[in-house]
């Protein structure tokens, strides 16, 4: 069976910041090695379908707090690249993966956008009981933002804005290889930085589309998170779906910011001709994701 074909953003904190109880919950998870970053995807699934398949099914993954190990990714401060000045860590810099949280904000969208009937048939009850419930879940997140956030099929143009293009981390493996990999990692200071400049460039030259709404509340998001985080871009499950020659023609990353800069110079035709760039590169999985 496939990866989930689905691409993320995550922070690593310097485990040293991190709040009790969660250091604590990431110290035993770390003392039995943490969780491998090619079994991300199958480990959410994993939760998912033994919350759906219990007697009764529970609402959310891991639905009582401290019901099982936490799930961390670790990352190593030298391997991430760093732009001059930049600071990060002290090591070990860690991302729990918040799968309870995050599922209960999915839950709390699904909620605010699904229709009657697919609410009666999706929910077991009311669906205040429900929301109140996903929320109280949210409720008890440290710090309050999840580690994770991420996006099926696709990843968020606006993401990009935030990375340096030729800091790439790419390996290539066989398709159903977990090894095989396409992320960028930068400091949390430059992240904030770089996002907080596209999303005024933006801002005036769009107003309040959709790119400057991402742009924003992923500026919001980046806050929450002490500043000598960093940062990973992660194609994630994706690069099932990429062959090896795409993968190393890339240019999205170069691409996005080349919209930004040429925004910001007032260069229509530069604009339009690296948005349709990345169209061509992206409608292909946005394809196979309407014939799922």
């Amino acid at each position: 069976m496939p990866r989930p074909f689905v691409a993320y953003l995550r922070v690593y904190e310097p485990l040293s910041v991190l709040d009790q109880p969660l250091r604590a919950q990431v110290e035993q998870a770390l003392g039995v090695g943490g969780t491998a970053r090619g079994a991300v995807g199958d480990r959410e699934r994993e939760l998912w379908l033994r919350s759906q398949l219990a007697a009764p099914p529970r609402l959310l993954p891991a639905d009582t707090v401290g019901a099982q190990p936490l799930d961390v990714l670790v990352l190593d401060p030298a391997e991430v690249p760093l732009a001059e000045g930049a600071e990060i860590g002290p090591g070990p810099l860690v991302c729990p993966l918040d799968i309870r949280a995050r599922s209960a904000a999915g839950l709390v969208g699904f909620i605010g956008t699904a229709t009657l009937p697919l609410l009666d048939a999706a929910l077991q009850q009311p669906a205040d009981v429900v929301k109140a419930r996903a929320a109280a879940a949210l409720a008890e997140m440290p710090g309050g933002a999840a580690h994770v956030i991420s996006a099926t099929w696709s990843v968020p143009l606006p993401w990009f804005a935030m990375v340096e293009p030729e800091a790439r981390h790419l390996v290539l493996a066989a398709p159903d290889d977990p090894e095989r990999m396409c992320c960028w990692r930068v400091s949390m200071t430059d992240a904030r930085s770089r996002v907080s400049h596209a999303f005024t460039v933006v801002h005036n030259a769009l107003g309040e589309e959709s790119p400057a709404r991402v742009l924003r509340d992923t500026g919001r998001w980046l806050a929450h998170f002490h500043p000598r985080s960093v940062v990973e871009l992660d194609y994630g499950g994706l690069v099932q779906l990429i062959d090896d020659d795409t993968l190393l023609a890339d240019t999205s990353a170069q691409d996005v910011q080349a919209v930004i800069a040429a925004l910001e110079a007032g260069d229509a035709e530069e604009v339009a001709e690296r948005y349709a760039e990345l169209r061509e590169f992206w409608d292909d999985l946005i394809n196979r994701e309407q014939h799922n």
